[in-house]
């Protein structure tokens, strides 16, 4: 079951605003490659700016938050 999860992992690179995020990880959207964000599995892709765009996938690790 985890190497069925892993191929699937490597396969999904971008996704649209408004369908579900098919794996965890830092997505950049197209529009707007400065706002990457940390996006779990299964959350709603949202829109940038109140607009629709494609969300690519740049990589699997979490983002670091920092506290003041």
């Amino acid at each position: 079951m985890k190497r069925i999860a892993l191929v699937h992992e490597r396969t999904v690179s971008s996704a649209e605003t408004g369908t579900h995020c098919p794996v965890s990880g830092i997505w950049v959207p197209e529009e707007d490659p400065q706002n990457e964000q940390f996006i779990p599995e299964g959350s709603i892709l949202p829109s940038v700016n109140g607009q629709a765009t494609v969300w690519r996938r740049r990589s699997g690790r979490a983002v670091r938050i920092q506290t003041a």
